[in-house]
């Protein structure tokens, strides 16, 4: 491109920064202008420039500024890679017109920034007002549920003459006088009527206030009365409690106690039925035929005579939910309880006992005493017991297998069969107690005692199959169950303390034979009684040779168990005993396994199985006179017996026996028969073994 080509081009470029300039400022201006005024000027003239310039004409010229700039760059770096004698001008040339281009693009950017600050401003200004809006929209809002609530609270109110209770219209108009109940304006005017039934309310009970005024004037008068009267009585007391204490040397010598007798009759007044029932049968089979036999009332007598009747506090009971709606529907008025709070009221209720209670004390040889504590649960008919056992002048032996038979949950177990006390002989029981929502009767046996069968009959109470129970006493049910119920209880206090004698014996490894039972057995056992501890009802059951007698329910979980280990050599021999809660009426069970050279037991050994037979089918030959609470021992003698028998009669050897078990004893034949039966009969008489 030449001189004058170039020449042009500026000059056009210039026309054109005129045109886009204002018409009192160019960019030849801004270059010229250096003081601070001028600059201030053309800043604000900038300002009003934008409002009239297109955004998008400006982007457009941007554009072509930018791409002039950049054709400028291209032919300057094209002059320099083709030098030529015109090169250094065509590059001032460019020079000029790139300044130029970068001017006019100043200039564009100046104004794109006018433009954005513009716009942020407008942006600014909008947002305050409507955050002003927004905050004046929340103070009508804030001022409308004000009110609303006022109009809520006015709409609601509610004057204290509306808890009061007014007689109807109708009375209102027939005994109110006419200067009270006006009916000329009443009759029209709701409002007047209201005042007017509030006056006459006003006017009644005045009235009732001073008839109050005046029965507390004829109250005060009987009090006086009755205090004189009082007073005479307590000062009549003494002279007649003075002359009953002179009379007492008297009934102690004639061994009369007359005074303690009333006294326990006038108690026994106050009893419930059922317990009065069960303290005058007892007392009168304590005066016929057990002088050891002591029974006497226990208990708060004032409580007892304040007590509401037993119909009405079942009444409480089952009407408890409907009471318990009625204050959920006035919880404005009332304070509402919780659901645990309400639980343990019904509880107290349900669980009440009767202020008295029957104490019978069971007196033994030894001096053991059992004292049993009878009480009557109102609300649920039935009575239970609370045991306590006192040793007499010999303690009973400690022992570890057996250091639980006295507790009472194991020494009333099963009096008679069947019957443990854990639930409630009343069947109606456990449908009240479900729909009070306090689950099972066996819960609360700590709290109330256990009701066993006997404690209802001695009381009187008969519960039948079909859960018609017999409410009322009656005293024909106690006699006829009295004596055996006490011969029972006196049996098992006999019964458990020579159990425990002879378990403290056993652990130690010593069979304690009585006198009279030693003839049953040979002088010389060789087998011996190396180990007896308690066992548990799980522990048997998992045991393979059990589970016969367990599929067969004579074993069972209240039962006590029992496990003996005997050695001869290296045989052993483990008996696993079942013994019942009635023990010795029921003799115990036993059942072995013997570990020589093999494992055997009834199931895989015939002569295992005759061995239990002799043990537990043949008992009655070990009882003799007295020696019934000795059986125990007796059978455990003679399975050792029936041990020695078992090793001696071995077929490995029939004529000398096995080298490690020697002959100890006389034998008629070592076998008979197909099964080749072993001889476990001992005859005494001759001391020799024989089959039976």
């Amino acid at each position: 491109m030449s001189s004058k080509d170039h020449h042009e081009v500026e000059v056009k470029r210039k026309r054109s920064l005129k045109k886009e300039s204002s018409p009192t400022r160019g960019v030849g201006d801004v270059k010229r202008s250096k003081s601070s005024t001028n600059d201030v000027k053309l800043f604000y003239a900038e300002e009003e420039e934008v409002e009239h310039r297109d955004p998008k004409k400006d982007l457009n010229l941007f554009k072509s500024a930018t791409d002039d700039v950049r054709k400028c760059f291209k032919d300057i770096r094209d002059s320099k890679d083709k030098p030529d004698k015109s090169t250094n001008d065509h590059i001032e040339t460019k020079k000029r017109e790139t300044a130029l281009h970068f001017v006019l693009l100043k200039k564009l950017n100046r104004l794109s920034h006018i433009r954005c600050k513009k716009s942020r401003d407008a942006t600014n200004e909008a947002k305050q007002r409507i955050d002003q809006y927004h905050l004046q929209l929340q103070n009508l809002l804030y001022e409308t549920m004000h009110l609303e609530k006022e109009i809520t609270k006015c709409l609601e109110f509610k004057s204290k003459d509306e808890e009061i209770e007014l007689v109807s219209v109708e009375e209102f108009y027939e005994a109110a006088p006419n200067d009270i109940s006006k009916p000329e304006t009443t009759r029209t005017d709701q409002h007047q009527l209201r005042l007017a039934r509030l006056d006459w309310e006003l006017e009644q009970r005045k009235m009732l206030a001073q008839k109050l005024k005046e029965s507390e004037t004829s109250k005060d008068q009987l009090d006086k009365e009755i205090k004189t009267q009082q007073e005479y009585l307590e000062n009549l007391q003494p002279k007649l409690t003075s002359i009953l204490q002179s009379t007492k040397p008297v009934q102690e010598y004639l061994g009369m106690p007359f005074d303690q007798i009333r006294e326990q009759h006038q108690i026994a007044g106050h009893l419930p039925h059922p317990l009065y029932v069960l303290y005058m049968q007892t007392d009168a089979y304590r005066q016929a035929c057990d002088k050891k036999l002591e029974v006497k009332i226990e208990g708060d007598i004032e409580a007892a005579k304040s007590m509401k009747s037993t119909p009405e506090l079942f009444a409480d009971v089952e009407d408890s939910d409907s009471d318990q709606e009625e204050q959920e529907k006035k919880s404005s008025k009332r304070r509402r309880k919780t659901v645990d709070s309400g639980k343990v009221e019904r509880k107290k209720k349900v669980l009440k006992k009767h202020p008295l209670s029957v104490v019978l004390k069971i007196k033994t040889k030894d001096g053991t005493c059992l004292q049993l504590n009878f009480y009557y649960l109102v609300t649920l008919e039935i009575v239970t017991v609370v045991m306590q056992l006192k040793s007499g002048s010999e303690s009973p032996p400690s022992c570890i297998s057996g250091g639980d038979l006295l507790s009472p949950d194991l020494l009333l177990n099963e009096i008679y069969p069947g019957d443990n006390g854990n639930t409630s002989p009343n069947a109606a029981n456990q449908y009240e107690l479900r729909r009070l929502g306090l689950g099972e009767f066996n819960q609360y046996i700590k709290e109330t005692g256990k009701p066993y069968l006997w404690a209802q009959w001695l009381s009187g109470l008969q519960f039948l199959n079909n859960n018609k129970s017999s409410k009322v006493a009656d005293s024909s049910v106690s006699s006829e169950n009295m004596q055996q119920t006490i011969k029972r209880l006196r049996r098992r206090i006999k019964s458990r303390l020579s159990l425990l004698k002879q378990l403290a014996s056993l652990e130690r490894g010593i069979i304690p034979l009585a006198p009279e039972a030693m003839p049953l057995f040979p002088t010389k056992i060789v087998a011996k009684l190396t180990s007896w501890k308690r066992s548990t009802y799980e522990d048997f059951c998992v045991l393979p040779y059990t589970e016969e007698l367990v599929s067969n329910g004579l074993a069972k979980e209240s039962d006590i168990f029992f496990t003996a280990t005997m050695d001869r050599g290296s045989a052993k021999m483990t008996a696993q005993i079942v013994m019942t809660p009635d023990y010795p009426a029921v003799a115990p069970l036993f059942l072995v396994s013997l570990q020589w050279q093999t494992e055997r037991s009834a199931l895989n050994d015939i002569n295992i199985q005759e061995m239990e037979e002799e043990v537990n089918v043949h008992y009655k030959e070990m009882i003799i006179h007295k020696s019934h609470d000795q059986i125990l021992a007796n059978q455990l003698q003679r399975l050792l017996m029936c041990f020695d028998v078992y090793l001696e009669t071995e077929t490995q050897n029939a004529e000398e026996g096995p080298k490690e078990i020697s002959k100890e004893k006389v034998y008629a034949r070592f076998a008979r028969g197909p099964n080749r039966t072993k001889p476990y009969k001992f005859c005494a008489e001759v001391g020799i073994f024989s089959h039976r």
